[in-house]
């Protein structure tokens, strides 16, 4: 749809370098193989009290670095990794740093909702400036301004390209676009406009970090099979209680498509005893398998690779957010 064919004329590896912490090899692996480099050879480890280090084996004096980490949990240590990584990096003379973070971490805190408490995403932004990175480049993030947090170019992928063709080719009957919860109402709009399918809302009240209350479902699921998006999963809260009441509303197969499933132990449990149908998620963060649960990956290397080799030869990454004539932003 949108990536090359393994058209490269030119040796990459020259000129580009791509190393991973440890957060997700699987993936960054995964990323090297599409654009054709061997993945840079970094040791990242620990000392015995538990402090990150990091020694890059490679020469990079130069080189436009890559570095993947996604910030998936526990969040500060693979945080940090990145960091030092990035520093790293930089005090070995590279012409340029790009942190490839798949999924953003802290990208929820990104506003004064109450008295008293932080902007995390923005601390987090001018950390990985202060570290030395020249750009970033992510995914689906929870709040699209964070972007404007970071004084370094920002590039954001959304995974709704990988979404589409998979479920394209399901090619459900049907169909209604469901947003959990009011604040993901713009990215469903453009996975409706992209299947020319209705949409439908879900208002919801949170009690609690792992708790949430289902108030009211606008727009007609009787009937319908019904596609579920949402950036990130973590307790499996919304999703479920969402689909309990979208099943109550006459709903037949229930799927949900989330970027980022983050799943812990309370999520699992309430995905084995959910309405969903199927869970299809990303390679963004890595997870162990899960029993009793159907849960599809899709990997996003293509589209992480193909941004890295856009970046790398300065050409033009808005191509990869158009989908069947529309754009996933939008």
């Amino acid at each position: 749809m949108f990536f090359r064919q393994k058209e490269f004329t030119v040796d990459l590896s020259a000129e580009l370098k791509i190393f991973s912490g440890n957060a997700n090899r699987p993936l960054a692996r995964r990323i090297a193989e599409y654009v054709g480099v061997p993945l840079g050879d970094a040791l990242v480890t620990q000392f015995p009290d538990k402090e990150t280090w990091v020694k890059i084996n490679d020469n990079i004096r130069g080189r436009d670095v890559y570095i993947i980490q996604p910030t998936s949990p526990p969040a500060n240590h693979h945080l940090m990794e990145l960091l030092i990584m990035i520093d790293a990096a930089r005090r070995a003379s590279a012409r340029r740093v790009t942190a490839v973070i798949p999924f953003f971490g802290y990208a929820r805190q990104d506003r004064k909702d109450q008295p008293r408490v932080p902007i995390t995403a923005k601390l987090v932004a001018n950390l990985l400036t202060a570290a030395g990175a020249t750009r970033v480049i992510t995914m689906d993030l929870h709040a699209q301004q964070v972007q404007g947090f970071f004084d370094i170019p920002v590039d954001h992928l959304y995974a709704a390209p990988v979404m589409f063709r998979y479920f394209r080719q399901k090619n459900i009957p049907d169909l209604v676009c469901v947003s959990p919860d009011i604040g993901g109402v713009k990215m469903v709009n453009a996975y409706a406009h992209m299947f020319h399918a209705p949409l439908a809302i879900i208002a919801k009240k949170r009690t609690s970090a792992s708790e949430v209350e289902v108030l009211n479902v606008v727009g007609d699921v009787k009937g319908k099979n019904v596609l579920m998006i949402d950036d990130l999963t973590e307790t499996g809260g919304t999703l479920t209680r969402a689909a309990d009441v979208l099943r109550k509303k006459g709903a037949k197969k229930i799927y949900a498509a989330v970027s980022h499933a983050i799943l812990n132990a309370e999520a699992i449990e309430r995905l084995r005893r959910s309405q969903l149908e199927e869970l299809v998620t990303t390679d963004s963060v890595r997870r162990q398998r899960v029993h009793g649960v159907r849960i599809v990956e899709l990997s996003v290397a293509p589209l992480l690779g193909e941004a890295i080799v856009r970046n790398h030869k300065s050409e033009s990454v808005s191509s990869l957010f158009e989908v069947n004539g529309m754009r996933a932003e939008s």
